[in-house]
Parts: structure tokens; sequence; C-alpha cells
């Protein structure tokens, strides 16, 4: 199956559908005291760690830098029961059996920003994702959900589909964070952003630069 879009001026390629999700191969990887305390710059530019480790919705983020709608190309929505397929150790505060949910966040004119994945109760999917074409946050929104946004990690890897999805080479940088609504675990998500939001943001280090 191919992509539902092809981003502009990018050649066409074919993507499989996942069977799985798209994980990175992690050159290095943070804890949640690391997203409480940020990162050298060297590491991680100040611009960047706003989109990472801010509590706010990457959605709406991505609409600010590109002057676009954010619109979700829904590629996986499958019932994984039990089974974590690798993910992130706080999948198990959120009630299974599981629905997997995989999406590309996107530009309305097509050019692809983010991947995310998500990890719902299955039997309160339908409840929170009415319209499944819609991101997360626009759904919730429109429910008046009130949510608080626990990143819990930062990673930085390779992943040679997302690098033919994106049309960008790696390493990428990613996070994973839980959806909490009255005092419980909502969903597990897992986001991965293209370097192409450099466009935007500026480089994703800032060099070391000696003083006079």
């Amino acid at each position: 199956m191919t992509p539902a879009f092809r981003a502009p001026n990018q050649p066409a390629k074919s993507l499989a559908l996942p069977t799985s999700w798209y994980v990175l191969d992690p050159i290095w990887e943070g804890d949640e005291t690391v997203v409480q305390c940020g990162l050298p710059h060297a590491q991680l530019a100040p611009a960047w760690q706003l989109l990472l480790l801010g509590d706010g919705s990457p959605t709406r983020h991505l609409q600010l830098l590109t002057g676009e709608p954010t619109e979700v190309d829904v590629i996986d929505m499958s019932p994984i029961g039990d089974d974590s397929e690798g993910a992130p150790t706080p999948i198990h505060m959120v009630p299974s059996p599981w629905i997997r949910r995989q999406v590309w966040l996107r530009t309305a004119s097509g050019q692809r920003l983010a991947y995310a994945t998500s990890w719902w109760e299955a039997s309160h999917v339908d409840e929170y994702l009415q319209n499944r074409s819609l991101p997360i946050w626009a759904s919730l929104a429109r429910l008046r959900t009130e949510l608080y946004r626990d990143v819990q990690g930062i990673h930085y890897g390779h992943s040679a589909p997302l690098e033919l999805a994106f049309g960008q080479r790696g390493p990428f940088w990613g996070r994973h964070y839980l959806f909490w609504h009255h005092g419980r675990p909502l969903t597990l998500i897992y986001e991965v952003f293209s370097p192409y939001l450099t466009k935007y943001l500026g480089p994703t280090q800032v060099e070391h630069q000696n003083s006079l």
C-alpha cells in the first residue's frame, strides 16, 4: 500500500502498511530526569527543546510554525491485545487490551512533519476518537476533555522507514508521553519529528562559540 499523499517536490516513494510500529533505533535516550532538567544546547537547541520537552500540543505547535492546518493520515488502527510490542514501559499504565493507532502529521499542502503511534484501551478508544481523521488534540478539544501531557522520555536515533517517509536523512528526535485524564492514564503516545522542521526551528544543535 502506498501513502495517501506525496509531499510536494519529493519523489514518489512507497511505504508498506506497518504490521508493527516505527520505533527509533536509539543512539541516545533520556528519562524523566532529563526531560525535567533539559539538555545542553550543544546537544539539542532551545527551540527544539520547547517542541520536544514542553507539555503543549505538538499539533498546535506545528500549525503555528508552518502557518497551515495540521492534518492526519491514519495508517494503522490495530487491536494488539496484551502485546506491548516493545512500546515504552509506561504502556503498562494504560489498561489493556490495547488498540494501536499510527499516523502521519502533515501540513494541508502535504508535507509530512511527524510520525506518531498511540496505544489506547480498546474499550474506550471510540469514546475519545469519534472522528479518527482528526489529530488527537483536536478530537479531545472538541470533547472539552481536560488533559495533562506527562512527557516521560526523549529519544534520538535512526529509522530507515522514517527516512523514506519523511524524505529526510536521520537521525531523528522523538519522545513519548502519557495523557492523563481524571487521574488515570488515557493513552501513551510515541512521536518522532522530521528534520524538515529545521526550516522553522533552526538547527537541532547549537554550535559552541568561544567567548571573546
